[in-house]
Parts: C-alpha cells; sequence; structure tokens
C-alpha cells in the first residue's frame, strides 16, 4: 500500500499518513516554466496499492490535471490499483443542465479521470449524491457527519440547538444531522418575487430562542450563508452557527463571513485552508484525516467502509 500526495493539499495528506502510519511515498510534483506539470515517482510501485490524495480545489484545473498526471505515471510504473482520494471534488455543481447547450462538466471530469487509469475513487459530501453514478468505477461517497455531530455535541448547548437547511434542496443533508443529535429541523425557503429584486426568506419552522446550526456541503461566496443568518436572527433565533464540510470561500467570503452576525463557521480541512482563513475570528476548522485515513486502510484491506457511514 502506497500513499501519494499532489499538491493542492499537503497537510491533510500528511495527517492521513500520520493516522495510517504510513509515509507517503516519494514523489516529485512540480512545474516547468510554462507551467506544464511534471510528475516523477520515486520509489518502485510495481504491484502496489496505491492510493492518490488530492483534491480538485482552486486552481481546480491545475490540481485536476495533476491528478491525472500522476494517476499516468502510476499506470506506467505497474502500480495494481489506482485509488483517487479527492476530499473535494469540483466541478460537481455541474451536475445537470441549468440551460440549453449547456454542459455536466461533473460527468465530463468523471470520465476523464476513469480513462486516465483510476480504479476506485473515494470521496466526500458529494454536492449531489447521483455523482456517485458518473464514474463507471466503484464510488465511495463519505459524509462528514459523524464528524460534525461529534463536534457539535462538545460546543453547544444539547437541550437548545435546532438544524437549518439553507435551502429546500439541502433538506436531506440537515435532516440526517438533525436525526445523529436528536435535534429539530427548519428550513430556509428564499425566493426572488422578481428580477432585480432581493431574496426574501421565509423560515420554515419555529426558530426563535434556539442555537440554530445552518448544514450545507460548500460555501463558496458565503451570502446565502450571511442572509440566512440575518433571516434566522430576524426570527427570534438566539445565536447562528454553520456547520460547511467544503470551505471554497472565494473572493471577499472571508471578509464576509467575518463581518456577519454567524457566531461561527465551522468547515473541514477538505480544501486546505488560506491564510485569511485561519485568522478569521469566526472560521474554524475540524480534520477529516482519521475518516479518510479509516476509508483508506479499509479499502485497502478490503474491509467493508460502510459503518463510517454510520
Amino acid at each position: 500500500m502506497k500513499l501519494v500526495a499532489g499538491n493542492s493539499n499537503r497537510p491533510l495528506a500528511e495527517a492521513i499518513s500520520a493516522y495510517l502510519n504510513i509515509p507517503l511515498a516519494r514523489a516529485q510534483v512540480k512545474r516547468f516554466a510554462d507551467m506544464e506539470v511534471f510528475v516523477e515517482i520515486q520509489e518502485n510501485v510495481r504491484g502496489e496499492d496505491v492510493f492518490i490524495i488530492q483534491s480538485t480545489s482552486y486552481p481546480t484545473n491545475d490540481h485536476l490535471m495533476e491528478l491525472l498526471i500522476i494517476t499516468d505515471a502510476l499506470r506506467r510504473a505497474s502500480a495494481r490499483r489506482i485509488t483517487a482520494v479527492i476530499p473535494y471534488f469540483g466541478y460537481a455543481r455541474q451536475d445537470r443542465k441549468p440551460a440549453s447547450r449547456s454542459p455536466i462538466s461533473a460527468k465530463l471530469v468523471a470520465n476523464i479521470i476513469t480513462h486516465a487509469g483510476v480504479d476506485r475513487v473515494l470521496t466526500l459530501d458529494l454536492h449531489a449524491g447521483q455523482i456517485q453514478g458518473f464514474f463507471d468505477i466503484p464510488t465511495d461517497n463519505l459524509f462528514a457527519a459523524p464528524i460534525m455531530a461529534r463536534d457539535i455535541k462538545e460546543h453547544l448547548d444539547g437541550g437548545n440547538r435546532m438544524v437549518v437547511s439553507p435551502d429546500v434542496g439541502g433538506v436531506v443533508r440537515a435532516r440526517a444531522l438533525a436525526k445523529r443529535i436528536d435535534a429539530q429541523l427548519a428550513i430556509v425557503d428564499k425566493r426572488r418575487e422578481r428580477p432585480g429584486e432581493s431574496e426574501v426568506m421565509n423560515i420554515i419552522g419555529d426558530v426563535s430562542g434556539r442555537s440554530c446550526i445552518l448544514v450545507d456541503d460548500i460555501v463558496d461566496s458565503g451570502g446565502t450563508l450571511v442572509n440566512a443568518a440575518d433571516a434566522l436572527l430576524a426570527n427570534g433565533a438566539k445565536e447562528v452557527y454553520a456547520y460547511i464540510t467544503h470551505g471554497v470561500l472565494s473572493g471577499g467570503a472571508v471578509a464576509r463571513i467575518a463581518s456577519s452576525r454567524l457566531k461561527a463557521l465551522v468547515i473541514t480541512d477538505s480544501i486546505l485552508p488560506t491564510e485569511a482563513v485561519k485568522a478569521a475570528h469566526n472560521i474554524r476548522v475540524i480534520s477529516i484525516a482519521s475518516l479518510m485515513g479509516e476509508a483508506i486502510g479499509r479499502t485497502a484491506t478490503e474491509s467493508s467502509v460502510s459503518s463510517l457511514f454510520d
């Protein structure tokens, strides 16, 4: 069994390596002067079960190319099986055709990864569950909910919690977390009455006096999250927290979150936190290294990973 790390999230790869007590394989993943990706695996992988740890986060295309070229290098070095461990799967939000003549990029990327020579995919909290079906190879989609539930129980008062979905599409995810921590569920129903007018947010459920926990898979610009927090507080919520798996946090998102009324935004390290994220007073990062490491170990030994969903 070998672990190979790309450049997208080296600290997470090192934490997984420490959990499994297996050193990262010696590999060189660098750029030529014109920014072409060059990969050299610097130890024998013939007949090995190899796991590539690489999120396809910003810059998405660069990290995707690293994953593909590492895969090709391992295939040509006669690795027995190659598993792509992709904690954050970029392009996941392009999982359907929202308009005429638009692509389904998530399916395209799945095809590219498969044809590069990956035998198996291990990922975390896909934006849409059906993306597993985009891969024509075995795909395990883990959930961060157990880690989040543990953190919530450690940091928030148990008798006054309410899990909130920031939109109707995230109800299943929010309900699953609410069940884990024995909390009630509320939903933010957002709608735009007319083009050009701001969104009106209605709260389905009584949040008065509650510690509300917004739950979602991705936070990008942070606008919806901040607006949802304001709407919950306007409806009598005592305080608002947010637990989000993937902290994309592009543009001015960190500043927007830092100046918001959110008590805390808790994200995982599926995407390498920036210095701005680390410096923000109300953003906290929890690690998925043990979850991913356990899944990798069980995959290598052909053991069941289903208990990790519990």
